[in-house]
């Protein structure tokens, strides 16, 4: 649809124009950039100061994932600097920074009436909602997609602007300057980056900007794994020194003069509220400030954590639970609906769900929910005074965060400063943001320098699982009894939890009134993956929604883990019931996605693939996160032995394609850490839920892989020249399937619930 003047005033005509229309004016918006004294703003993302250190603002939120590496990388190799001139800034929440690919990809979940129009129409009303709303939420591997360019653009006018500044006084054209190493040169003539600054900043940046020839990245068949007697990256972690020595800043950290601390309780989360405490229990510990009690939670403030914690514990804080959830109740309401519940068609391909005529061979499989469950518990610092609000906190949608203080303590949205704070760890925990709330509150009534930490008790309490998916997979089969697939269903059983999470995110809804918005809604975000990689006549997924009680969200891998973890598993089966080779098998179901086939071969190659023979205890599977053209692959063998302590994961080994690699070294950690991760979803234990609350507060008790428990791992990257693809979540996706297929081969047993010892073997 081509959007015009006149289709927009007859749209107005017909009640919907003038939105339409007030998203499409354009608006300017000014450089947020602050330079200190000596420095120099170059637009929105680059400062050059008279030392030549440069320095870069990043908008996403490190929360490990190395994002304030990558972006200054990208940076760091356009404009021609020296890797040791970086430092590194947060971005402060500005129009400048928008996520426009995130803000495409969850346009039902801000505004479910315009999406859809039309795919020009759909990216021009992301592009606004995202720049007038701010929004540059750090979520779903969009980092790359929204950045880069914007990076390499900043950084090629810079580096024009330099050689500009220095082609002026040695009267040559800029274009014949070499820029390299942080130095601008021509001939025997030569200036620093800082020596230039001060005159290249007030010249006009080129327009369009120069770009270099050679995209940022790295060949992985030349870079081996980094090990002890390997030479150090081109490009090192630049928060890694911090971290060791223990400098490196989180919300926890932050100390502000006069700075109480505050603990607090929460009841359980489905529609609780305080009913009673024992006000006097905490009258004899010393350094006591004040108590903030709203209608859900009750906080208590000292001049030490420790004591606000004792504090709290005596005054016994007495709640109800509206509506106190059980796991196994759980369990009942999604098997009923499972076979019996009301369906949405979400996916159809090939010849369509008409082409299913009988059922060769169907298997149920059962996901129970998964916690992000960060190290890092949630933590805040704030400071209210003469009606405004400071806030420190990590947040991966901080610009929402803010907007929920703000209203919580009655001011508008500018009148609140939010601090971006690196997370310790967030697996998608801290685009949730009651804590900013909480604290919003304790700071004004307390008119003090506050810090909110959470124990580990109100993380659990808190947190919002991935939610649980029951799925039956149905495969209509050849004829020829070669086990080949003519026809493939799938029905999930799960709650739309992306809309659950979209009311809180963006309509700043209590968890229970998000639920009841999003009852009965049909969310194919929920469900996404279950359209498998392999090109089957016909396939069709269909989604039962499920209103559990529980509050759920998102956690690494979302619906792509239930769904890998349930078609993979199935695959085998059905390999297994026409006796074929799981690994030929798949190959033949990839028509031409030779980058999956690729990394299967590759995958094998590492592992010394022996076709998942009887008790060989290798198992084999593999994924796509994305489109076939620009999604992430990674195939995964594992191997798995039995021993006198049961049956052991012993070996990963994972071949992955996320097209073109900016730092190979960030790459492989993320690929490692989400097979570390998987492994945790796989092996460990389930959650449960009994009255509201969960079972065990305590992190032990997850059954979360230790270093012992960890197998060897090896991780291969296939070369290619297409668009980056994120590798934080792919590894986390495909480790369970591979662990559940190698423990069928070692044991027999085909487990197919997860956590898959959570039935016991």
């Amino acid at each position: 649809m081509q959007v015009t003047r006149r289709g927009l005033v007859t749209g107005a005509a017909l009640g919907g124009g003038l939105f339409v229309a007030w998203w499409f004016l354009p608006r300017n918006y000014p450089n947020p950039l602050e330079p200190a004294s000596g420095e120099y703003a170059f637009d929105a993302w680059i400062k050059i100061a008279e030392d030549s250190v440069i320095t870069v603002a990043v908008p996403q939120l490190e929360m490990g994932q190395g994002i304030t590496t990558l972006l200054p990388q990208i940076i760091a190799q356009e404009l021609g600097a020296d890797w040791r001139q970086i430092a590194v800034e947060p971005a402060p929440i500005a129009a400048a920074y928008p996520n426009v690919p995130l803000a495409r990809r969850w346009s039902e979940l801000w505004e479910p009436l315009g999406s859809g129009l039309s795919q020009t129409t759909d990216e021009l009303l992301a592009q606004r909602f995202a720049t007038a709303g701010r929004f540059t939420a750090t979520a779903d591997g969009t980092s790359l997609a929204a950045y880069e360019a914007p990076c390499r653009e900043a950084a090629a006018a810079a580096r024009a602007m330099l050689a500009a500044e220095a082609a002026s006084r040695w009267n040559t054209s800029w274009e014949e300057c070499e820029v390299a190493g942080g130095i601008v040169s021509w001939g025997d003539q030569s200036a620093t980056f800082g020596e230039l600054a001060a005159g290249a900043a007030e010249r006009d940046p080129p327009d369009p900007p120069p770009l270099r020839t050679e995209t940022p990245g790295a060949d992985p068949s030349a870079s081996p794994a980094v090990g002890a007697s390997d030479p150090p990256p081109d490009f090192p972690r630049i928060d890694l020194p911090s971290k060791v020595d223990g400098s490196f800043t989180f919300a926890s950290d932050v100390r502000l003069p006069g700075m109480v601390y505050a603990a607090i309780r929460h009841g359980p989360s489905t529609g609780s509220e305080l009913t009673g405490f024992n006000e006097a229990g905490a009258a004899n510990i010393r350094g006591i400030v004040g108590a903030v009690k709203t209608r859900r939670w009750l906080a208590v403030a000292a001049t030490t954590w420790w004591s606000a914690e004792r504090a709290l514990d005596a005054m016994a804080p007495q709640f109800t639970a509206s509506f106190p959830v059980n796991s196994d109740d759980i369990d009942a309401r999604m098997d009923t609906l499972l076979t019996a519940g009301d369906s949405f068609k979400i996916a159809e391909t090939g010849f369509g769900e008409a082409a299913m005529t009988r059922v060769d061979i169907a298997r149920r499989y059962e996901i129970e929910p998964a916690h992000a469950a960060p190290l890092e518990t949630a933590s805040a610092a704030a400071r209210y005074s003469d009606g405004r609000l400071e806030l420190w906190i990590a947040s991966q949608a901080p610009e929402q965060a803010r907007a929920a203080a703000a209203k919580a303590v009655g001011l508008s949205t500018e009148d609140v400063a939010l601090y971006p704070m690196p997370a310790g760890g967030s697996f998608d925990a801290r685009l949730e943001h009651e804590h900013a709330i909480e604290i919003a509150h304790i700071a004004k009534s307390l008119g003090k320098p506050v810090q909110l930490t959470w124990r580990r008790r109100e993380e659990m309490i808190g947190s919002r699982p991935r939610p649980p998916a029951y799925m039956l997979l149905g495969a209509q089969l050849s004829q020829g009894g070669n086990g080949a697939i003519d026809a493939l269903k799938l029905r999930i059983a799960t709650p739309p939890a992306t809309h659950e999470f979209g009311r809180r995110l963006f309509g700043n809804l209590t968890p229970w009134a998000a639920i009841r918005e999003a009852s009965g809604r049909s969310d194919a975000l929920a469900c996404e993956g279950a359209v498998p990689p392999y090109e089957l006549p016909s396939v069709t997924v269909r989604h039962i929604p499920v209103e559990t009680g529980q509050p759920s969200g998102r956690v690494r891998g979302n619906g792509h883990s239930p769904a890998a973890f349930a078609i993979e598993s199935f695959i085998d089966e059905i390999a297994a019931l026409a006796n074929r080779e799981p690994l030929s098998f798949r190959m033949s179901m990839l028509g031409s996605d030779i980058r999956l086939a690729a990394c299967l071969q590759r995958a094998a190659s590492m592992a010394q693939w022996d076709g998942g023979a009887d008790q060989s205890g290798q198992g084999i599977a593999c994924h796509r996160i994305g489109d076939a053209e620009s999604g992430a692959r990674i195939a995964c063998v594992a191997t798995a032995r039995q021993g006198e302590g049961g049956v052991r994961v012993t070996r990963l080994s994972a071949a992955v394609d996320i097209g073109r690699i900016i730092n190979l070294d960030i790459a492989r950690q993320q690929v490692e850490g989400g097979l570390l991760f998987g492994l945790g979803i796989a092996l460990g234990n389930a959650v449960r839920m009994r009255g509201g609350l969960p079972t065990s507060f305590e992190y032990g008790d997850m059954g979360l892989p230790t270093l012992a428990d960890c197998p060897e791992i090896e991780v291969d990257f296939i070369p290619s020249t297409a668009a980056p693809a994120d590798p934080g979540e792919i590894g986390a996706v495909i480790a369970p399937p591979a662990i559940a297929n190698a423990l069928f081969s070692a044991t027999g047993l085909r487990l197919r619930r997860l956590p898959l010892l959570s039935g016991g073997l």
